[in-house]
């Protein structure tokens, strides 16, 4: 029998927030996450938080964003922005160009809501 089950996963921080099915989101809280799933429902935004997350050093150039859309410099410079409020990504200029980097604490709190323990379905009537 394998005592693996018992073992916390790490980096991740069980007792910071309770899913749902354990108690309802407060008002603040529900706010402050759909902004959040409100600006990754779009496809460029999801695919622009996967490059900048799986960029080398965990930072990206916006200069590295614009090559993989087929869209224009100020509609991914939107999309950033979208991003970046939503408290998605940080970002700094240096220079010419702007970097952008992955918050952690804002994914830390998506996966908290989204880890829910398996839900027994209701029986049919």
């Amino acid at each position: 029998m394998s005592k693996q089950a018992d073992l916390p996963l790490l980096g991740q921080d069980v007792t910071c927030c309770a899913p749902m099915v354990r108690r309802p989101l407060g008002e603040v809280d529900a706010i402050e996450l759909s902004r959040m799933f409100k600006a990754l429902s779009d496809p460029i935004r999801l695919r622009l938080l996967s490059l900048i997350a799986s960029h080398e050093g965990g930072e990206a150039c916006v200069c590295d964003l614009i090559g993989p859309f087929d869209v224009s410099q100020p509609t991914i410079s939107h999309h950033l922005k979208v991003l970046r409020e939503a408290g998605l990504v940080g970002s700094e200029r240096r220079g010419t160009w702007v970097y952008y980097w992955v918050l952690p604490e804002a994914l830390a709190k998506l996966s908290a809501l989204l880890q829910t323990p398996a839900v027994p379905a209701k029986a049919s009537a």
